[in-house]
């Protein structure tokens, strides 16, 4: 029973990742990244979990307030996550265009999103309530791992756009990125531990209002990046 409950763990936490990094690379037809890079910063996104639950319980037992207690870990999760970028994938040679810096920070956040997914998702089933975590999968899925994609999404835009400049205004530029997966992260979180189906509708229309903003971002830096290039090169 227990193998059985970690499978539909395992495999309920990786559905809603594989479906959104599956729309990514459809994004990234033209020219795709390297497979093997791609897993790469996938496996690096959920060795992320790992590092940062220490820390944020380290963070529930010496800060009080829900607010501080909600951008610690915002925090937390924005950093590691970025750092596990810059580790293993945003120095390589295959990240050379600047929409390449978005696609790799978001597919590490998909990693995180679905290691934390099958965290979330094992606690119900183990409990033998399969409509629960039904409910807390399809939730995730539009809101949570969602959530993940637009704040990494946010360093990376702020990486793309400042390629080519000096290292210190990459610096600010990434600090910037940074402080906005923050925000967007801990606002998030505010609102869903508000009791009310508007309130969680509100939270949901924040992170899906700033996904379209940031999709159509996306389709901008693409046009300038390949607008030169033949068709069928890269």
């Amino acid at each position: 029973m227990a193998s059985t409950t970690l499978g539909y763990a395992f495999l309920g936490g990786l559905l809603p990742s594989f479906i959104w990094l599956y729309f990514l690379l459809k994004e990234d037809a033209r020219c795709p990244e390297p497979r093997k890079l791609i897993i790469l910063a996938f496996i690096a996104g959920m060795l992320a979990v790992p590092i940062a639950l220490p820390l944020e319980r380290y963070a529930q037992d010496y800060l009080v307030g829900v607010l501080p207690l909600l951008t610690a870990w915002a925090l937390i999760e924005e950093l590691v996550k970025y750092i596990m970028a810059a580790t293993f994938i945003l120095w390589r040679h295959a990240v050379d265009e600047a929409p390449d810096y978005v696609i790799y920070m978001i597919t590490v956040a998909l990693g995180f999103a679905a290691a934390e997914n099958m965290l979330f998702l094992f606690t119900p089933l183990s409990d033998g309530n399969a409509a629960a975590s039904f409910f807390t999968g399809n939730v995730r899925f539009l809101g949570s791992t969602l959530l993940h994609i637009i704040a990494s999404a946010a360093i990376g835009f702020a990486l793309a756009f400042s390629r080519g400049y000096r290292p210190s205004s990459r610096v600010i530029a990434s600090a910037g990125g940074l402080i906005l997966a923050i925000a967007l992260h801990t606002a998030f979180n505010m609102l869903i531990m508000r009791q009310g189906s508007s309130i969680e509708l509100a939270a949901f229309f924040l992170v899906w209002m700033v996904a379209v903003i940031f999709f159509a971002a996306f389709e901008v830096l693409k046009y300038f990046q390949y607008r030169n290039l033949p068709k069928n090169t890269c």
